[in-house]
């Protein structure tokens, strides 16, 4: 029986994948060609033995007969039955063990522990059949010792390697669903934070707007404009009563603070490690209130950011408000090497930061070269 040992096909096949894959950047499609053009390769390394006695194959029919199987390791994702039953006819027919090697790890790999448990578990069966049939071979099948150090620790490695691949997979696979749905809590959070800073700073003039209406309708008695002005205080009354309804205010907090907020934010950063120098264009203190909580949450979080990421470097900040634009520009130097382990970090505050800025019609980039970490935030004064 003709077989490349398992541990050194998987390695060879292992080591060139990576090496590849890198190339092809890990499409699945490029790798489920490398699988099958390895395996007949690893195959072919047997050509000139499957013109011997045990079969009928000559040079290019067996070369035909080993590509179709091999062919098999194409649809292995969608498949891998095909290649195992294949492979199981290989066996019996051509005494090939490289095949079922792919077959049971793609098995493992794309269908879990189970199916490759039940396929090592055929495989071996049938194997073990086939060892106790007269004259097959009979250099392989003449002890059980013989089939146990051959047959069993392939079948197992090979779906052992798959079914570990598929939990790491698995594994992946959360962390990616978990990652996606930190961000789009955080953005969900961030826009019920800025409904509710619109309830807080459009209610207050709308209540305003509601007293005065109704003053003015009492003082309108008797006259030609006492309908207007309490038309005017009814349409007031009920614009509040509204936003009350849409933005539903889940316990008391308070608004999110303003530009004036800054310096209070600046120490306590100095506070815990990265002295910040902060720089604040005294037109902004006139921006709406809305635009003022934008560009405290933009600087709070690029602060978190730093606090994370360059424990002790000086942040610069900037907020400008030239022209018909507002701009926010935090940066901070990045160390050469940290000693501390990275924080652990779903990039949720970054997605909330865009989220406030773009639903103020604004845009937000983050910049990082090798040395420096730069966010830059603009958004329309008006």
């Amino acid at each position: 029986m003709r077989v490349m040992p398992a541990a050194s096909a998987i390695q060879w096949t292992a080591a060139t994948g990576r090496r590849l894959a890198r190339g092809w950047a890990g499409s699945p499609r490029a790798l489920d060609v490398l699988a099958a053009g390895g395996c007949f390769a690893l195959m072919m390394l047997d050509l000139p033995g499957l013109a011997s006695a045990d079969n009928s194959l000559n040079g290019a029919t067996a070369t035909l007969v080993l590509a179709a199987g091999a062919a098999t390791m194409l649809v292995r994702r969608q498949a891998p039955w095909v290649g195992y039953l294949t492979a199981l006819l290989f066996i019996g027919w051509l005494h090939e063990l490289t095949l079922i090697q792919f077959a049971l790890y793609s098995l493992g790999r794309y269908r879990g522990r189970r199916a490759g448990a039940l396929a090592t578990a055929g495989y071996v069966g049938y194997a073990y059949l086939l060892f106790n049939l007269p004259g097959w071979p009979a250099h392989q099948g003449d002890t059980l010792s013989s089939f146990l150090s051959l047959v069993v620790p392939i079948g197992v490695l090979a779906a052992a390697v798959g079914i570990a691949a598929y939990r790491h997979d698995l594994v992946r696979e959360l962390d990616v669903r978990q990652a996606e749905s930190a961000v789009l809590q955080a953005v969900q959070q961030e826009r019920t934070s800025v409904a509710r800073d619109v309830h807080d700073f459009v209610g207050r003039e709308l209540t305003l707007l509601t007293v005065r209406s109704e003053v003015l309708a009492m003082r309108s008695r008797g006259t030609a404009h006492e309908k207007d002005f309490d038309e005017l205080s009814e349409t007031a009354r009920r614009a509040h009563l509204v936003l009350n309804e849409i933005i539903v205010q889940r316990g008391e907090r308070a608004a999110t603070p303003g530009v004036d907020g800054l310096p209070a934010l600046a120490e306590e950063s100095g506070r815990a490690g990265s002295p910040v120098r902060l720089s604040v264009d005294e037109a902004t203190h006139g921006l709406s209130p809305l635009r003022q909580a934008a560009v405290y949450r933009v600087v709070q979080e690029c602060l978190t950011n730093a606090a994370k990421h360059a424990s002790g470097a000086t942040v610069d900040v900037s907020i400008s408000a030239d022209g018909p634009r507002l701009r926010i520009a935090v940066g901070n130097a990045l160390p050469a090497r940290s000693p501390l382990r990275a924080p652990v970090s779903s990039g949720s505050g970054t997605a909330s930061m865009s989220e406030r800025v773009s639903s103020l019609g604004g845009t937000l980039t983050a910049t990082r070269t090798d040395d420096r970490y730069e966010v830059v935030a603009t958004l329309p004064r008006g």
